[in-house]
């Protein structure tokens, strides 16, 4: 078939930038991932939409933020009339396959075993097809790290070898037809099981430590405090060791399956790679991940290897988010970009070091988990780098902003700085503006009014007195206008009200709202 158009989407869990080898050695091993980048392009700074597992995903498959999906915390499914890109490009003739964890269905950790629209349900395995695949002794100890103390973990036991298997059949059999294949891992994420050869690599080894690690959260947000004291008062710093030896070994674990995966990919076809958050490993005092867009966390490593692009190349211009992903797989395959979708295209990017990209990066939070309240509850949170400052509006806390080049990790807070003032201020009405052009569910007044913004107007129930509505004209007719019935012209425009406009006759009241919005 000439000309083919096929893209593998490669994707971890919890496996920050810089547990990879190629963004910063620090003793783990990654050689599959860096030879990846060195045949492709690795972006310098990368995020995600959202630092939790399941809105993650919304982000990487939708083209939406999490907060527009429905799936805004784990356990919380996708809303009916959000399509993912498998079945965007299923519905325009390309073959679509979903290989690994999904996590956007809304039941449990694991998945309901149901193949989602236009993906291949041949090929569908999320983690509780795994499960079923096993006896009950067998998905206990598929839970429990501990069960790598009383045997060595079978290469066919974990979930990656059989995600693995999968992809290689997929690529396979279909190698001469246009697909987009999706091989997503859950290593490096908990229970930490791999193959003793991995974790035995690592049973001496420290993390090192960087100077977020002594971060005291002086002068931080106080949720981050009461975050911080899950783990007790006056942590010793000094004395602190980063030593996960099954953690760390399920990071070179699937560094090799990746590898395996790469090597299967056909050189004229396009690959990409990333995951879908950090993991704090103690910066800041905190722990795991959760609502705080600190780069430990919320920045994540991003290559993609274009058949016809830049080759062992470094984008620096600027940051790039996984909202992203969509628009570019979309005009890879040579369609258009739905106007639903909240980012754009970085394929040119991949071709072009010097190529533009968009000038601000957003991330969200609004909820870790709907089904469990041991972790923190709601905490929305609004988020934007332009690459050299990051502001963090934090709802129902303190706000934060840093300066990155002068304080790469993020140590000192200076939301009340006046000598920044005009910076702040200029992230905080992207933000703002962000929010009210995607039509956040979670926009408001309250966003705007923050103590330090002096020059915020005064509260208003109107706020901006806007309506927006959807275009998404490719899976439902174009929306009708509230006030007069008729096909909208303008999706985005003022609220009005005709109520003090006193008309002569009902063919003025008629062809003025007609066109009133024209």
């Amino acid at each position: 078939m000439a000309d083919k158009k096929q893209l593998v989407f490669i994707m971890t869990d919890t496996q920050r930038y810089d547990m990879v080898n190629c963004y910063k050695q620090t003793g783990l091993q990654t050689p599959n991932i860096d030879a990846l980048a060195a045949d492709g392009v690795r972006y310098e700074r990368a995020y995600t939409t959202q630092p939790v597992c399941g809105p993650a995903r919304a982000g990487l498959f939708t083209g939406l933020f999490p907060a527009c999906t429905g799936s805004w915390a784990n356990g919380m499914a996708l809303g009916d009339n959000v399509k993912t890109i498998g079945q965007r490009l299923h519905d325009n003739g390309f073959h679509c396959a979903y290989i690994g964890k999904w996590h956007l269905d809304g039941t449990d950790y694991f998945g309901n075993g149901f193949c989602p629209d236009g993906w291949d349900p041949d090929y569908w395995y999320d983690m509780r097809t795994y499960l079923e695949e096993l006896t009950e002794d067998e998905r206990i100890q598929s839970r429990a790290t501990q069960t790598m103390r009383f045997t060595d973990i079978a290469e066919d036991f974990t979930y990656g070898s059989r995600v693995l298997k999968r992809a290689l059949d997929f690529m396979e059999k279909y190698r001469d037809e246009d697909y987009l294949l999706v091989v997503s891992f859950d290593e490096p994420h908990g229970p930490f099981l791999c193959p003793p050869r991995y974790y035995n690599m690592y049973k001496d080894y420290e993390f090192p430590k960087n100077p977020s690690v002594w971060d005291t959260l002086e002068g931080k947000p106080s949720y981050q405090k009461v975050w911080a004291a899950e783990k007790g008062p006056n942590p010793d710093r000094d004395g602190l060791k980063i030593k996960r030896p099954a953690f760390f070994g399920c990071n070179s674990y699937v560094d090799e399956l990746i590898g395996k995966v790469v090597e299967k990919v056909p050189e004229d076809a396009m690959i990409m790679y990333t995951s879908d958050h950090g993991d704090l490993l103690d910066s800041h005092c905190l722990f795991a991940k959760g609502p705080a867009a600190y780069d430990e966390v919320a920045r994540i490593p991003f290559i993609i290897r274009n058949p016809r692009g830049v080759r062992g190349g470094v984008y620096t211009k600027n940051a790039v988010s996984h909202i992203s992903v969509c628009p570019t797989i979309m005009e890879y395959f040579g369609l258009e970009i739905p106007k639903v979708m909240q980012g754009e295209s970085i394929l040119s990017t991949s071709v072009d070091l010097n190529a533009e990209s968009p000038r601000y990066t957003f991330i969200e939070f609004t909820r870790f988990e709907q089904d469990h309240d041991h972790y923190g509850g709601l905490q929305p949170m609004r988020a934007v780098t332009d690459g050299r400052y990051k502001l963090s509006i934090n709802l129902m806390s303190e706000d934060e902003l840093y300066d990155l080049e002068k304080d790469p990790y993020e140590l000192n807070n200076l939301i009340n700085d006046e000598s920044y003032a005009a910076e702040r201020d200029r992230l905080h009405d992207a933000i703002l503006d962000k929010m009210c052009a995607d039509r956040d569910p979670f926009r408001g007044y309250y966003w705007e009014c923050r103590p330090w913004r002096t020059d915020a107007p005064a509260p208003h129930w109107r706020w901006r007195g806007w309506t927006r509505q959807r275009e998404e004209e490719e899976y439902e007719p174009r929306q009708l206008d509230f006030a007069n019935g008729l096909v909208m012209n303008n999706p985005q425009r003022l609220k009005i009200s005709n109520d003090n406009i006193q008309f002569t006759s009902l063919e003025q009241l008629t062809d003025w709202l007609r066109n009133y919005d024209k």
